[in-house]
């Protein structure tokens, strides 16, 4: 009763230079002596309880159990592995074909990436993508796929194979990096790698994040000549309006 009654005061709109500004708060309990014999370990559960608060949604309230501990400890592990992955070369990427309708021959592949864990095995990027995008992982992993793809599909084309697009998905913290523009001019500077072989797939959701911004720099990458995508169109929040400025070459719905 008492969490209710929070989350309801702190849902509270505020008005701050008429703006109307909002929050949700994310509530972790935990109860003495049940969850803890001193203070100490009573705040660390409740602690817990609040982060999975967090990833059930926000805005809602969590008693501590037993197994979110385990569940925390397994995230931390795998959180852990995954920083050593790129220096080990654990990380591959495999490549799907896309085909014209019409036609039998790939016009296109996309690059998935893939962990290889010498003890664990393959692990789903279901597992651990969610995990690098919430750590910021993903900034440095998205530059080593993007490198890594370019290479190959110049590898490619050297040794012979017709030319063809190569598809690479971008997260929204990539895109929100001032410095992503250069990193895909670096990564295909150094891989010779002609622009209009490469194709940059961006979630609806990452650019409608902050669409004037989006728009901006998927026009610089259009001009360095790169083929533009929007990925997950139908799943999200879109404008139609907003989507017409976009300045995109192929639409994954």
């Amino acid at each position: 009763i008492v969490a209710g009654k929070i989350i309801g005061a702190l849902s509270t709109p505020v008005v701050v230079d008429k703006h109307e500004l909002h929050t949700t708060p994310s509530i972790g309990i935990s109860i003495f002596p049940t969850d803890g014999s001193d203070g100490d370990t009573v705040l660390k559960n409740a602690d817990t309880a609040m982060y999975h608060a967090k990833s059930a949604g926000r805005n809602n309230y969590q008693f501590y159990a037993e197994d979110m501990n385990l569940a925390t400890t397994a995230r931390l592990g795998l959180e852990n592995k995954l920083r050593q992955a790129i220096a080990r070369n654990e990380l591959t990427l495999v490549y799907q074909p896309q085909f014209d309708a019409t036609g039998t021959r790939p016009t296109g592949v996309e690059a998935l990436l893939r962990w290889q864990h010498p003890v664990e095995g393959m692990i789903p990027p279901d597992r651990f993508i969610p995990i690098a995008e919430e750590t910021g992982l993903i900034v440095p992993i998205g530059e080593w796929v993007l490198q890594n793809a370019c290479r190959e599909m110049r590898n490619w084309v050297d040794s012979g194979l017709a030319p063809m697009r190569m598809a690479i998905n971008v997260s929204a913290r990539q895109l929100r990096r001032r410095d992503f523009c250069e990193m895909v001019a670096g990564a295909l500077a150094e891989s010779g790698l002609a622009p209009e072989l490469l194709e940059l797939e961006i979630t609806e959701s990452a650019v409608m994040e902050n669409p004037e911004e989006a728009v901006a720099i998927l026009q610089l990458l259009g001009r360095m000549g790169v083929t533009l995508a929007i990925d997950d169109f139908g799943t999200g929040y879109s404008s139609l309006a907003y989507l017409k400025l976009f300045p995109i070459d192929h639409l994954k719905i």
